[in-house]
């Protein structure tokens, strides 16, 4: 199977390098926040009233302090901005309770924005949380403090990270439908691979065949010569397809595909890695076309993986049923498993695998047992498929 690994290692560590460098520049970007606002309450407390407007009233101790308990907080703005909210309003608290003012002139840059911040960096529970204990603190000390432009701004904040949700959410999806396209790139070949390789056996059957009806002498030599010819032709133009399609250093021998007799070995090395399988098969599997023996080994193969993946402590249960129309296959695990990874756009063994049921016109359905697990059914129709077709011809 062609490999997307490389690209994407590539694209995580991308993304982890952009995550870095967006934590330090949002480091920066709060640093420098927090230094204007403490600035601009400096200069709020140390300048005449008539350069700044309205001064900040108090004693001198407080206004020498007032600047940096208001700026430093804001370096929270982004990480903690609960804890900045509360801290801030307990310094305005604290001004109040001693000046009996409240906050004046350039001083209100730091609420300003802490309200934003609240609103646009925190859960709704916490910000209302923070904005309830900040009415419950201007109501009781009758402040007379205008609150709308706090609560305006909050609103701003909520919005602009409603906004970043909804952008981050659509790059997500659009890498998780990148990583299903690879998937089922990447399966699609593969089961081009096994159904060549099954048609390059069938076509050295007839081949040898032809060949042994012509040395015998019993059969008409000019039909047996052309269809050991056509045979021959159609086996090299196969073989040279299916170097195309493989790995640059990938063996380009026609070694023998994995089926339903080589399920048990399968099952012993998942059990050797530490799951506990349960293996049933049903019905005389001897009679089904090669490449719907092929996929039933592909899908439990998968299934098996997807288990030792993301359930976490847990058994499963394998059931092969078939059928003179139909085989059946249903996997089966009680595992806790990761929320949200056990998806079909989010596993890529289950998008493959969604690609090969969909190729033999079968069906597929995945999810989460109402009892806890994981379960996958799927039903590999034995007729009116193409494949099916090709593969038996």
């Amino acid at each position: 199977m062609i490999s997307h690994a490389w690209p994407d290692a590539t694209f995580g560590c991308m993304q982890v390098i952009r995550r870095m460098t967006d934590i330090g520049l949002n480091s920066i970007v709060d640093a420098g926040v927090a230094i204007v606002g403490a600035a601009l309450t400096a200069l709020a407390a140390w300048t005449p009233a008539g350069l700044t407007g309205t001064a900040i009233v108090g004693p001198r101790w407080l206004l020498a302090l007032l600047p940096l308990l208001l700026g430093a907080p804001l370096v929270l703005r982004r990480r903690a901005p609960l804890i900045m909210w509360l801290a801030i309003w307990a310094v305005i608290a604290l001004q109040y309770t001693i000046t009996r003012h409240p906050p004046q002139g350039l001083e209100w840059f730091v609420p300003f924005v802490a309200s934003f911040s609240l609103g646009a960096h925190s859960s709704p529970r916490r910000s209302a949380v923070g904005l309830g204990i900040s009415v419950v603190m201007i109501l009781g000390a009758r402040a007379g403090l205008n609150i709308l432009p706090l609560f305006i701004l909050y609103a701003v904040g909520v919005f602009a990270q409603s906004r970043s949700q909804a952008a981050s959410l659509a790059e997500r999806n659009a890498v998780l439908e990148r990583q299903a396209d690879q998937a089922a790139a990447a399966e699609r070949t593969r089961i081009a691979r096994e159904l060549h390789d099954i048609v390059a056996h069938h076509l050295s059957v007839i081949v040898l065949q032809a060949s042994g009806a012509r040395a015998s002498g019993k059969a008409a030599e000019t039909a047996l010569e052309k269809i050991e010819k056509s045979g021959r032709q159609a086996l090299v133009e196969t073989r040279r397809l299916l170097g195309v399609l493989r790995e640059p250093h990938e063996d380009t021998g026609l070694a023998p595909q994995p089926g339903i007799d080589e399920l048990d070995s399968m099952v012993a090395s998942v059990r050797a890695a530490g799951l506990p399988v349960n293996l049933v098969v049903n019905g005389d599997h001897t009679a089904l076309p090669a490449a719907v023996d092929i996929s039933v080994y592909r899908i439990v193969q998968e299934s098996l993986t997807n288990v030792l993946k993301h359930a976490g402590p847990s058994c499963a249960n394998v059931t092969i049923g078939c059928n003179h129309d139909s085989v059946t296959i249903e996997i089966t695990d009680d595992g806790a498993g990761e929320s949200g990874t056990r998806t079909l756009v989010d596993g890529h063994g289950l998008a493959g695998m969604r690609e090969r049921v969909t190729i033999f016109g079968g069906e597929l359905c995945a999810g989460p047992r109402p009892a806890g697990g994981f379960a996958v059914n799927v039903r590999l129709p034995l007729g009116g498929s193409l494949l099916n077709d090709e593969a038996t011809s």
